[in-house]
């Protein structure tokens, strides 16, 4: 995520901010910019005197406190594109809902913004029909049945107990994973939703698939209960990102794009704060890193992948100076290598082609 500034006095604010600390202007993010516009109350609508874009307007899920995107006062829509994106929002009659709902809002607005930078399509064709990306946000409170996060069709459901950090993490504990969070959720299941767009109905894009991954035609839901009846192979490191990957093909893709949003999002905090490393013990600079480009503009996946590596060494060292779980918790092999070259490409040709 690069750093925002407040529209008014420049102090830098986070992309959920919807205040200034320092000059206590309200914020609002403008999309089509990229930018946090300072605002100033004119009844309906909000000017931003700061700025040139003026008649601007909150998204209307601003109101629950869970959005602050702003959308020009002429648009018919009173939702925001990602909010706009959302099928079922959790019940709110029930108060305990909202916290939970904020919390999925934060790590999907992330998403949105990671998938306007790449480019991708929130809505597509598939077999000749409209594929909308869509959102169910569910509780098992309010469900007749278990509520399984998962993707459908372009449809995402996300249990809202997954927005609560304790029952996260019993579900961590009980799944021996690594890492469970709710971003990580989000940016897995978009990635099912990908592999229909960019890889199911490309013959070309199938057949690397295929060769990298395995066979997408295998039963899934047998492979899926083989895997929870057997556990991963004990050579998974050697050729999986995550025990989860060796499920089957699907899978590997989910965890294989999820880790590729990872490292992007890194790689442009690290830019965006002119992060560097350059440990003089370490010998032939195989720990120097100095981030100085875009990485979702990078069409080299090596240069990417490559100040990565000691990036998240060192952050991880911090963390663990703290008392904390490693930040990124995983090692990169040759495989997953391949594989993630494979999703970078895919994604650099797909923009070029304008297969949209």
């Amino acid at each position: 995520m690069k750093i925002y500034q407040c529209g008014n006095c420049q102090h830098p604010v986070y992309f959920a901010n919807t205040s200034c600390e320092r000059c206590k202007s309200w914020l609002g993010y403008l999309p089509e910019t990229d930018e946090m516009i300072a605002l100033s109350p004119g009844g309906t609508v909000w000017d931003a005197p700061a700025s040139a874009t003026a008649g601007l307007r909150y998204c209307a899920n601003h109101q629950h406190g869970v959005c602050n995107w702003l959308l020009p006062t002429e648009r018919k829509e009173n939702l925001c594109e990602s909010c706009d994106l959302n099928n079922v929002i959790p019940n709110l009659s029930d108060p305990s809902h909202l916290p939970e709902w904020r919390k999925l809002e934060r790590a999907k607005h992330r998403l949105v913004y990671a998938l306007r930078r790449l480019k991708l399509p929130l809505e597509s064709q598939m077999g000749g029909k409209r594929l909308p990306l869509a959102f169910d946000f569910l509780s098992e409170d309010d469900a007749t049945e278990p509520v399984m996060t998962g993707h459908d069709s372009g449809l995402i459901t996300i249990n809202t107990n997954e927005a609560n950090s304790v029952h996260r993490e019993a579900t961590r504990i009980q799944m021996q994973e690594r890492y469970r969070t709710l971003i990580g959720h989000f940016r897995h299941e978009v990635g099912h939703y990908y592999w229909d767009v960019l890889v199911s109905e490309n013959p070309a894009a199938l057949a690397g698939f295929r060769e990298l991954f395995g066979d997408d035609r295998e039963d899934y839901q047998a492979a899926l209960e083989k895997h929870y009846r057997n556990g991963s192979p004990p050579n998974w490191r050697d050729n999986y990102i995550s025990e989860y990957a060796t499920t089957h093909a699907w899978e590997d893709w989910a965890e294989t794009w999820a880790h590729y949003l990872h490292l992007l999002d890194m790689l442009e905090t690290a830019n965006a704060f002119g992060m560097r490393t350059d440990p003089a013990l370490v010998p032939d600079g195989m720990m120097t890193m100095h981030a100085t480009f875009d990485p979702y503009e990078e069409t080299d996946f090596n240069r990417i992948i490559n100040a990565c590596i000691p990036l998240t060494l060192a952050v991880n060292t911090l963390n663990r100076g703290m008392g904390r779980k490693d930040l990124y918790p995983f090692v990169i092999n040759q495989s997953v290598r391949k594989k993630l070259v494979y999703v970078h490409e895919l994604l650099r040709q797909s923009q070029v082609q304008g297969v949209w």
